[in-house]
C-alpha cells in the first residue's frame, strides 16, 4: 500500500466512524488526518520531482560519457600516429631541428653510420659531438652551413 493509499484509508476510517468533529477529540483526529493528507501530497510531489531530476541526471551522465568517449578517441588517434620510417629521405639535412611543442627546446635528429636514429638537443649541438649509444662511434656536429665553407 502506498502512502497515498494509507492516507486515504485513514480518512475513510475517520468518516466511517462518524466521529464528532465538534468534540475536542474529534477535532484533533480530523486535524491529524488532514495533516497526513497534506504530508502525503508533499511527499508525492517530492518523489515525482526526485524521479524527474534522476532522469535528467541520467541523461547528463550519458552526454558526459559520449563526450569522454569522443575526447578519448581523439587522444587515441593522436597516440596511434607513427611516422613511417620508409618515408625517411636520406638526402634530407638532418641538422635542421623540428619542434616538439616546447618553444624553448629544439630537438635534432641524426642517423649514425650504424643506422641508429639519435635525437639530441641544442646543448649537445653546441658541444659539437656525441657518442652513438648503439655502436660507440663519435659523431661530430658543426654549427656552420656547408655553403659557407
Amino acid at each position: 500500500m502506498t502512502i497515498s493509499e494509507k492516507s486515504a484509508y485513514l480518512k475513510g476510517l475517520m468518516d466511517g466512524l462518524k466521529l464528532n468533529t465538534e468534540s475536542d477529540e474529534g477535532k484533533m483526529i480530523a486535524a491529524i488526518v488532514d495533516l497526513l493528507g497534506d504530508l502525503t501530497r508533499k511527499v508525492t510531489d517530492i518523489e515525482e520531482t526526485t524521479i524527474a531530476i534522476s532522469d535528467e541526471l541520467d541523461e547528463i551522465e550519458e552526454d558526459l560519457d559520449a563526450i569522454e568517449d569522443y575526447i578519448m578517441d581523439e587522444e587515441d588517434d593522436f597516440d596511434d600516429y607513427d611516422e613511417d620510417e620508409d618515408d625517411w629521405d636520406e638526402d634530407e639535412d638532418y641538422d635542421e631541428g623540428f619542434e616538439f611543442g616546447d618553444e624553448d627546446s629544439t630537438i635534432y635528429e641524426v642517423v649514425c653510420a650504424c643506422g641508429e636514429v639519435i635525437n639530441f638537443d641544442e646543448d649537445v649541438l653546441e658541444e659539437g659531438s656525441m657518442i652513438c649509444p648503439n655502436c660507440g662511434e663519435t659523431l661530430e656536429f658543426s654549427l656552420e652551413d656547408e655553403d659557407e665553407e
